[in-house]
């Protein structure tokens, strides 16, 4: 096909009907029929979701930066996993305030310094969902306030530690991997975290 039939389909593409199938108190589901920018009508099941922050906290007073990770268990997963702080975002709230109000009932801490640093989507093959990633330093440390159906185990851990337990499959959450690799690149590169 010819560039120019590409980009004229390619203009053609959007919904052509969505009809929504469940609503909860988390997400949504819709059945959408659209067409693709090729042209082609398909079938596309959407998870809608609010969107989630992740907090990547730092601890810069020991040499090497340590990272505060937590271990809790995924229904989804079958399993206790190694991640972040994070959550979904209130209704009316912004990102920024649904980190900080994270990490606290998650965590304990505060941070004196927020930056964000990334925003992508969790699984765009299905899901709407973006995560908004921010960088959390100068830490003070106070009590945890979980949700009643949150176990959660806190560790610092330093940033190589945590990048081997990437490679050695004891991280397994992309939200994640995808923050240490950040700070990862930033340390190689000698850039300021600012």
């Amino acid at each position: 096909m010819a560039k120019s039939t590409r980009r004229k389909n390619a203009s053609k593409s959007g919904v052509l009907s969505s009809r929504e199938v469940y609503r909860g108190p988390v997400f949504s589901v819709t059945i959408d029929q659209v067409l693709e920018p090729g042209g082609i009508r398909a079938r596309r099941d959407i998870v809608h979701h609010p969107g989630s922050v992740v907090i990547l906290a730092l601890d810069e007073s020991r040499g090497q930066a340590h990272i505060l990770l937590e271990r809790q268990y995924r229904h989804a997963a079958q399993s206790f996993l190694w991640e972040l702080p994070a959550g979904r975002v209130d209704d009316g709230e912004s990102e920024l305030a649904g980190a900080k109000r994270e990490l606290l009932e998650e965590t304990g801490y505060r941070a004196a310094r927020w930056r964000p640093i990334l925003k992508f989507y969790a699984s765009p093959g299905f899901l709407d969902e973006t995560m908004a990633l921010y960088l959390a330093r100068d830490l003070k440390a106070g009590k945890a306030q979980p949700e009643d159906d949150e176990l959660i185990r806190r560790r610092w851990v330093p940033l190589s530690t945590a990048l081997l337990m990437v490679l050695r499959g004891t991280i397994r959450d992309s939200k994640t991997i995808s923050a240490l690799l950040w700070l990862a690149w930033h340390e190689s590169a000698g850039k300021p975290l600012r």
